[in-house]
């Protein structure tokens, strides 16, 4: 556990990528994830990613040094001041800007769950007797050894018009146990980034009633345990990397995880068919809001290379000039500022919470509930600005230099813009908007949040009404 990050000069994270992990695609196990053509891309993205933290320029940007004197990253640090919550979000910028922010389980979001239950486990000491030890312990396995993680919490869509109890076969609970752990049954999803990460947080999404005990259960477990199963949905991954370059490297998988008596030491046990209080992890604030805090920070990312590859669809195409594309490019530059305003301002109201510096939970919910609508919105208007200009392409960069390439030269190139590199942003765009990756993604970002029904209703509910809109309509009337 001393060795820290130092893991990853040695490519030990593509070492344990082999470690026995039961991942399911086209009906097979892949023997070699870091080879295989639906994996590699996005995995050599992400061992390139773990390469930053120990290179001159972007260390000290993505670590921190720890009480021991290692380097971690720093989705790891607990804030204290307002300078510490402008530190991480400085480290997932670099971090989310590297992939245009179209992966969004490279771990920090897990690792923010676990660090603000690390930072606030106090709260549950005299409650809960062995939290706080179970979760120390994991923090810091976890922070040391720079283990990869992500989180299921989602039940099977089996059959909705049943009770989780009806449909217990299919939902994930306790099998049986005895005095060294628990076994468990059943199965979750959507666990994104499942096949390339070390360790996964299973919990239960929504609020379990007193008849559901049994499903109640918070615990990690590692990709490699024994009777797990990683089923893969079909890979998006395109090896051709000039002319799929989002699908050829970012391609993050989503997976259906199947617990076939699956043994959990109670070490990783946190919630034991407990209802109240796995929901009252599911809601603590400091893993809430920390992880909210980077969610918006990739969203941030993400809207800016859209808003970047939408004007420069319309500056080779002469476009500009038009006062209706000015309205559409706006509208994209309206989005991002928006939400980048909402991030810095959570920030700027950020408070204490038991020791800890939290942003606000009101323009983080604001802003990320905003991003369900605005990203389809953002694909839409890219749309409109490309047009048949979208289509207006070679099938391979490679014919621009075959025998008909002095043809294409002429008919594709843009206004100041040549044609290999007016192809090069058409076929960035289209990754963006018509592959079946983009078709993922704009899926994904609608149901980022959860169901944008409920987290609106629920923004709706949890806001202090009377205080901030009722009083101040008084005070007006006076």
């Amino acid at each position: 556990m001393e060795r820290g990050i130092v893991m990853i000069e040695n490519n030990r994270y593509l070492q344990r990528l082999n470690d026995g992990r039961n991942i399911w695609l086209d009906g097979d196990i892949i023997k070699n994830v870091g080879e295989h053509p639906a994996f590699k891309g996005t995995v050599h993205t992400i061992q390139s990613l773990l390469d930053l933290q120990t290179k001159t320029g972007s260390k000290s940007l993505l670590t921190y040094k720890t009480e021991e004197g290692l380097d971690a990253n720093l989705s790891f640090f607990v804030p204290r001041t307002h300078e510490d919550l402008e530190k991480k979000r400085l480290a997932y910028q670099h971090w989310a800007d590297q992939t245009f922010g179209v992966m969004s389980r490279l771990s920090e979001y897990s690792r923010s769950i676990i660090t603000g239950w690390f930072a606030n486990r106090s709260e549950y000491e005299d409650a809960h007797p062995g939290f706080s030890e179970k979760i120390e312990s994991y923090y810091y396995q976890s922070r040391n050894l720079d283990l990869l993680s992500t989180v299921a919490g989602h039940d099977p869509q089996k059959d909705r018009s049943k009770t989780l109890v009806e449909k217990k076969p299919g939902i994930l609970h306790i099998s049986r146990k005895n005095r060294e752990g628990i076994y468990v049954r059943g199965a979750k999803m959507i666990a994104t980034a499942a096949p390339y990460v070390d360790e996964i947080l299973i919990f239960s999404y929504h609020k379990r009633g007193e008849n559901e005990r049994e499903f109640a259960n918070v615990f990690f477990v590692p990709v490699n345990a024994k009777g797990l199963h990683i089923v893969c949905r079909e890979s998006f991954a395109d090896g051709r990397e000039e002319d799929h370059p989002l699908s050829a490297r970012f391609d993050e998988m989503d997976a259906v995880l199947i617990f076939d008596d699956v043994f959990i030491p109670w070490e990783r046990v946190l919630v034991q068919e407990d209802p109240e209080f796995a929901w009252k992890l599911r809601c603590d604030a400091p893993s809430s809001l920390l992880s909210q805090h980077q969610t918006v920070v990739r969203l941030v990312s993400k809207l800016e290379s859209v808003a970047a590859i939408g004007n420069e669809l319309a500056e080779t195409a002469g476009a500009t000039q038009f006062l209706h594309v000015k309205e559409k490019l706006a509208e994209l530059i309206i989005q991002l500022e928006t939400i980048k305003a909402l991030l810095l301002a959570s920030e700027n109201k950020a408070k204490m919470h038991n020791g800890i510096m939290l942003p606000d939970q009101d323009f983080l919910t604001t802003a990320r509930n905003l991003g369900t609508r605005f990203y389809p919105r953002a694909l839409e208007i890219i749309q409109q600005i490309g047009a048949g200009g979208l289509l207006q392409v070679p099938s391979s960069l490679k014919e621009l230099e075959g025998p008909i390439g002095p043809l294409l030269k002429e008919y594709y190139q843009g206004t100041e813009t040549s044609a290999e590199d007016r192809t090069r942003l058409i076929k960035l765009s289209w990754d963006l908007l018509g592959s079946p990756l983009a078709s993922r993604h704009e899926l994904y970002e609608r149901f980022y949040s959860g169901d944008p029904v409920r987290t609106y209703a629920a923004q709706y509910t949890n806001y202090k009404k009377r205080q901030n809109l009722v009083d101040y309509a008084y005070e007006i009337l006076k």
